[in-house]
């Protein structure tokens, strides 16, 4: 008597429902934004039950969290960032920054930024991410109305997202193998420059 075969990468009702969800929920946040999307729209969206989104993710944070996919957690990676004094906090993201992505991380946020590349829906997530998550970690204290402010926290997003790009993912030389000191040095006054210093000026 021959024995039943197993049914390799069946998955269950709920894995289908969890993937339903998160697809919805990509869709909306990269259309509406965070703000604009409500977990009941997500449901309704995914064609399920609200009390199943609250089942697989504990609020619309984690459930954010989830449709980004990020390899790492940039709140934990810039946690002491906005505690550091503005005069001189571009070196503290310069290294912050490359010791995540020199770090165990590495390959994944290389894949992740290379996924993200060319993709709308992926880069209106990420959009909505550096804003929730990554400016309000470096915008604390710095000079200048709330409009000042965003536009310093976006320039620096340039010169992060840049360099992030040149090192790790286009690996452009010889910044891509130059020692960490280096590019702290080289990339930190510039990023000081969109923090405090005056954006009026040409130097």
């Amino acid at each position: 008597m021959s024995l039943p075969q197993l049914r390799r990468g069946r998955r269950s009702p709920g894995d289908h429902s969890r993937e339903a969800i998160l697809a919805a929920a990509r869709a909306l946040f990269a259309e509406q934004g965070f703000d604009g999307t409500s977990l009941r729209q997500v449901a309704r969206e995914a064609s399920v039950d609200p009390g199943m989104v609250h089942h697989f993710f504990k609020g619309k944070d984690e459930l954010f969290a989830a449709s980004v996919a990020l390899p790492a957690d940039p709140a934990a990676v810039l946690a002491d960032v906005e505690n550091v004094d503005p005069a001189v906090r571009a070196e503290a993201i310069v290294r912050a920054v490359l010791e995540l992505w020199e770090g165990p991380a590495q390959h994944a946020l290389v894949a992740f930024a290379r996924g993200t590349i060319g993709s709308k829906a992926k880069t209106a997530l990420m959009r909505e991410m550096v804003n929730r998550a990554v400016l309000p970690r470096i915008t604390p204290g710095l000079p200048g109305s709330a409009e000042e402010v965003r536009l310093r926290g976006s320039l620096v997003a340039t010169q992060v997202v840049g360099l992030m790009l040149g090192r790790y993912v286009i690996r452009l030389q010889p910044l891509a193998s130059a020692p960490r000191d280096d590019v702290v040095r080289l990339v930190a006054p510039t990023i000081q420059r969109y923090l405090t210093g005056n954006l009026a000026s040409p130097i």
